[in-house]
């Protein structure tokens, strides 16, 4: 199970017109948006990495709107875990669980979920918050990180996952997000 206290969100590369084009983008930005902002409720910390946005272009303005308190971290490697400025900004965060979100799923998501659990991070992809250009390469990717032990999940289940109980103002507040 998911503990709020040990939990963070990798948000990888939602940038630019490939934001626009991966598979149901319009669904997938908004699952994102929902994601972030209830994880923004339940106080759970969110690594924001952008790819070489000089040639990509910068992060969607749909989800960038609700990460105004922070700076993107900044890559060239697909895989995260491969730029020291994340690794230092994973390690400060002293979280132990990994929840992994963006595009695209079979490249930078894939390479960076499978690096995390090589490095003994309980890892969760958020399925309905990813995607690729095409649906088959978003099912390969999704497949080989279930096949590495990396678990799909939704941007639903984690919320309440990590919610744990209804009747609070948390709650009342988190319904306004997910409906």
């Amino acid at each position: 199970m998911l503990n709020k206290d040990q939990t963070l969100l990798v948000l990888v590369d939602v940038q630019g017109k490939l934001a626009e084009i991966v598979h149901e983008s319009g669904q997938v930005l908004a699952n994102m948006a929902k994601l972030i902002q209830g994880l923004q409720l339940l106080e759970v910390p969110v690594i924001w990495l952008e790819q070489y946005p000089e040639g990509l272009g910068d992060t969607s303005e749909q989800l960038k709107k609700y990460l105004d308190n922070q700076e993107p971290i900044r890559k060239m490697t697909f895989s995260a875990c491969r730029s020291p400025a994340f690794t230092n900004a994973l390690e400060a965060a002293g979280r132990t669980q990994v929840l992994v979100a963006g595009i695209e799923t079979h490249v930078c998501v894939y390479q960076t979920a499978a690096m995390l659990k090589e490095r003994d991070y309980e890892v969760e992809v958020v399925a309905d918050a990813v995607s690729s250009r095409t649906r088959q390469n978003k099912e390969i990717g999704l497949a080989k990180m279930q096949h590495l032990g990396i678990a799909p999940t939704s941007v639903e289940m984690v919320l309440y996952e990590l919610m744990e109980a209804a009747g609070t103002e948390t709650f009342k507040k988190m319904l306004k997000i997910i409906k």
